[in-house]
């Protein structure tokens, strides 16, 4: 039986067809034939990235992934030294893998790049979706939305654009001015851009852009085709290579492995040993904040845990357990969880409602250890007392002001440490304490409700205690006390087995935020090469990959995968600018909201 949800349809003759707009996905004739006379020889490709560190390309249409699988061949074959590339891609109306599959299967030739493309499919969730292809030096974004929010959402450049929607006539939404414009304005100087129609509308649109406008013989039947190009030339600016990374914690390690994902060299340091801090437990969740507001903060949580997700099932014996149940703390809990499962931001089918809990069936539990090791498997052993900048970049000094490295670019990732290093961040310590039963037999499924219930490789972790302002890393009885008594109120029959067991604990500082957010970006002081990465709460481990990405994007010059306006949300200089928009001097000045993690 046909998907009737699905926005595909096959022909008799085995064509795929657009169910929503009546076109072809690509020609019947020879679509990989006409993919790379249309796009890859429109936008000058590979000459255009001859000699080039990073190339940046831009789609409208991702459709069955054909562009994008004739783009990685030819890289594959024609890449530059070093060089990386990443692709931007907007497909408001995703296809399976299953369906993608058969649609490439028209080309066997194919097949090398096809594989590990299916192999890591985007999802259907509304937001984007980042597919690491390292066999190619290559990411792909792609952004499940309208595409006029898709492109200014986007705060690439693109040095070369496939203008591969439907027809204009059948989808004149992709094809409009305000749509184009952006186009031009997300453009890298001499950026190309190439399409099959020739439609009168489009190409004054592109001119109305500041595109240089031909027409080019068409491939097959179609007689003509556009090129169109951008005045100027690519800039040649520096590339930075190497970061300094302070901290070896989650967020420190998700940005050493991000800035090796982008062809650079990672310097990670810490203090002390990786996972020292808060992020040394023996298992950790993964889960959203689930957020019934359905806006901004709800989609940066919703992108972050899919991209946690992706990342760590690619770690061996990191995944100690899937699927987590949130039980429901207030009566109106019910209704909350409903809405966000209906909500589009999370794949179909991972969050599912039983009996009055939210079960999270993508959710994880993680051994922190194991990813430490894959994503920080070396750092230096030194407390960075002070940063100095000079002409070659940064230097990272001891407390004597010896030189413990030297890097192009420094992102901070020290938790609460990171206020010493970056003026502006007006972070909160908050004491937490975590109880283990180990050995413990038989632990229940991962359960969350406000605390936490979580096996771990060899028993049980619940918790945890939440105290602003204390930084006391004792164990200590009396917390181990409270931890039994909000099990004992969700989990009576657990708690009860626990009554007897001689508890462990381990107790860590997370360092918080006046609104909740994160921290993330370039620091607020304004010093050009440092970047921060805090504030993570007790979220580290669902927020620290997509954001470590973002920030290593920003100091490398890559596109970030975070459209703009999470970006703003998670800005270290949203504090300077709200307290300037009420008129105080004090960069933190917001009221604290609360002193727990929303749900």
């Amino acid at each position: 039986m046909p998907d009737e949800t699905s926005p595909l349809i096959w022909s008799d003759s085995g064509q795929p067809r657009s169910r929503l707009y009546g076109d072809v996905y690509f020609s019947a004739e020879d679509g990989l034939a006409e993919t790379r006379a249309v796009f890859l020889d429109g936008c000058g490709l590979p000459g255009a990235w001859a000699g080039r560190r990073r190339f940046v390309v831009g789609e409208l249409g991702f459709g069955t992934g054909l562009n994008v699988a004739a783009l990685l061949a030819l890289w594959a074959g024609a890449r530059p030294a070093g060089g990386t590339l990443s692709i931007f891609s907007v497909e408001a109306h995703p296809i399976s893998r299953e369906e993608a599959a058969r649609a490439l299967a028209h080309w066997p030739e194919l097949a090398g790049v096809t594989a590990p493309l299916l192999a890591r499919w985007p999802g259907a969730a509304r937001g984007v979706h980042r597919v690491d292809l390292p066999e190619f030096g290559a990411t792909l974004d792609m952004a499940v939305m309208d595409v006029e929010a898709a492109i200014a959402g986007w705060t690439g450049a693109a040095d070369a654009w496939f203008l591969d929607g439907f027809s204009p006539a059948l989808n004149p939404a992709m094809w409009r001015a305000e749509v184009l414009a952006l186009v031009a304005r997300r453009s890298a100087p001499g950026a190309r851009a190439a399409t099959f129609t020739v439609a009168g509308q489009v190409r004054r649109d592109l001119a109305a852009a500041g595109f240089t406008v031909d027409k080019r013989p068409g491939h097959g039947r179609k007689r003509e085709r556009l090129e169109a190009r951008l005045p100027g030339a690519a800039p040649a600016g520096r590339v930075v290579s190497r970061v300094a990374i302070v901290g070896a914690g989650i967020a420190g390690a998700a940005a050493a492995r991000a800035v090796r994902a982008l062809g650079g060299e990672p310097v990670l340091i810490e203090a002390e040993a990786p996972g020292a801090g808060a992020s040394g437990n023996p298992a950790a969740l993964v889960t959203p904040r689930l957020d019934a507001g359905l806006g901004p903060p709800a989609q940066l949580f919703a992108q972050a845990f899919r991209r946690a997700v992706a990342l760590y099932g690619d770690i061996p014996d990191a995944v100690i357990a899937r699927g987590v149940r949130q039980l429901a703390a207030q009566p109106r809990d019910a209704d909350r969880f409903a809405k966000i499962a209906a909500s589009g931001l999370f794949e179909p089918g991972t969050l599912e409602l039983d009996a009055g809990a939210l079960d999270q069936r993508a959710a994880l539990v993680v051994e922190p250890a194991a990813i430490l090791a894959a994503w920080a498997p070396v750092a230096l052993c030194g407390a960075v007392h002070a940063l100095s900048r000079d002409a070659e970049g940064w230097r990272l000094l001891d407390a004597r002001g010896g030189e413990i490295a030297r890097a192009e670019a420094v992102i901070v990732a020290g938790a609460m440490g990171s206020a010493g290093l970056c003026g502006g961040l007006p972070l909160q310590p908050a004491r937490g304490q975590a109880s283990i039963a180990a050995p413990f037999a038989d632990p229940p499924p991962a359960t969350a409700w406000g605390g936490y219930a979580i096996p771990t490789g060899d028993g049980l972790l619940f918790g945890a205690t939440y105290d602003p302002d204390d930084v006391g890393t004792e164990v200590r009885d009396r917390d181990h006390a409270r931890n039994l008594a909000a099990l004992s109120a969700v989990l009576p029959d657990l708690a009860a087995r626990l009554a007897d067991v001689a508890l462990g604990g381990r107790a860590s500082i997370r360092a918080t935020t006046p609104d909740r957010m994160p921290i993330a970006g370039p620091s607020p002081d304004g010093a050009p090469g440092l970047f921060v990465l805090t504030g993570l709460g007790s979220r580290g481990f669902s927020l620290a990959p997509l954001l470590a990405e973002h920030v290593v994007a920003l100091a490398l010059g890559a596109p970030s995968p975070l459209p703009a306006p999470l970006a703003a949300l998670v800005d270290p200089d949203r504090f300077r600018q709200r307290a300037a928009r009420r008129g105080s001097h004090a960069p933190g000045a917001a009221l604290y909201q609360g002193s727990r993690d929303a749900v």
